[in-house]
């Protein structure tokens, strides 16, 4: 081959070396991401490495892309989001809400790392390449085995091998003190999988209000303002929205009945259902809320705060741990 050819099938990709200047890549073999060449080598070119079929080209191609090639303690944090697993035309899907990954992006100024919740021996080395976790939100339950009951709904949607994943998957936040962000179900989660119980129904339970969403409303209305909650003094939460009371929305069925051991109540709605929690044993950031601060997280001040503490966790996180990597080790001679 030509210098200045391409093969067909080989790709190209501009990458920006030490100094700034852009250089096109072209990568050689057969397909668009080829084993010959593969795209972690664009990071080695950008950063003043060649080879492995890599080379600068003019910028001709309509088919450039661009590759961002940080690393190390300038690069944004990585955010683990375990997805759902929902069957849709009979097929089986890992699922995950846009809404939440936006969020992390633009709110936490981190890149979401989706991850597949195939079970506890899959997802283990994904924790050694983030720096925080977000539990999301679903449309399914946690199966009530895990806190001692029996399905009281069998019509309602349930997601074991997601379970499977997110319940050990607190401990291991905590253990590590790695950034931990739960919504709705994923405080839900974080009770259940420190040992608390939860109500299947809060709408039967005398005294508790309705805190579903109306299925005949638009979205705009579902996620509208529902209900206040009422902030704990001095608690976490407070510091970073600063305020004692903030209105929310409220899209749940399910919610805490028993505080787990280990969790602090930072938060309540006016039924005292429990809306927020934080982990006593976590030495960072430990946060589950019930709403949804990830809807229009942009144009909420209380839930842009919430994700922004969140990011700046995780980057501060990041930074340990590559400082961590980098400290010398002493040998103790013979």
């Amino acid at each position: 081959m030509q210098p200045g050819q391409e093969e067909p099938g080989g790709a190209r990709a501009s990458a920006t070396r030490p100094g700034g200047k852009v250089v096109l890549l072209q990568v050689v073999g057969p397909g668009f991401f080829p084993k010959r060449c593969p795209v972690a080598a664009l990071a080695h070119f950008a950063s003043g490495g060649s080879g492995n079929g890599c080379r600068a080209l003019p910028l001709t191609s309509d088919r450039a892309f661009t590759v961002t090639a940080a690393s190390g303690p300038s690069a944004p944090p990585y955010v683990m989001i375990p997805c759902d697993n929902r069957v849709i035309g009979g097929h089986l899907y890992y699922a995950l809400g846009r809404k939440y990954a936006d969020a992390v992006r633009l709110a936490s100024d981190c890149l979401p790392l989706i991850v597949p919740t195939g079970g506890a021996s899959e997802f283990l080395p994904y924790l050694d390449l983030v720096d925080g976790i977000l539990l999301t939100g679903s449309p399914a339950n946690v199966h009530p085995s895990h806190f001692g009951q029996e399905v009281l709904d069998p019509a309602l949607p349930l997601d074991e091998e997601r379970d499977s994943v997110t319940l050990p998957l607190v401990h291991l936040a905590v253990a590590r003190g790695m950034p931990l962000l739960a919504i709705c179900r994923g405080l839900q989660e974080v009770n259940v999988a420190m040992g608390g119980t939860l109500h299947q129904a809060i709408h039967e339970v005398p005294g508790k209000r309705d805190h579903r969403e109306s299925s005949s409303s638009d979205l705009e209305e579902q996620y509208g303002p529902a209900h206040e909650v009422d902030i704990n003094p001095d608690s976490h939460l407070e510091q970073i929205v600063g305020a004692r009371r903030i209105t929310v929305n409220s899209l749940h069925g399910q919610g805490i009945d028993a505080l787990a051991p280990g969790l602090i109540a930072e938060a309540v709605a006016p039924d005292h259902i429990i809306e927020a929690v934080r982990v006593a044993a976590h030495p960072g950031f430990s946060l589950g809320v019930q709403w949804h601060p990830e809807w229009k997280v942009l144009e909420n001040p209380v839930s842009l705060r919430i994700f922004r503490a969140f990011g700046e966790a995780c980057s501060a996180y990041r930074l340990a741990r590559s400082r961590a990597d980098q400290a010398p080790t002493l040998s103790r001679a013979a």
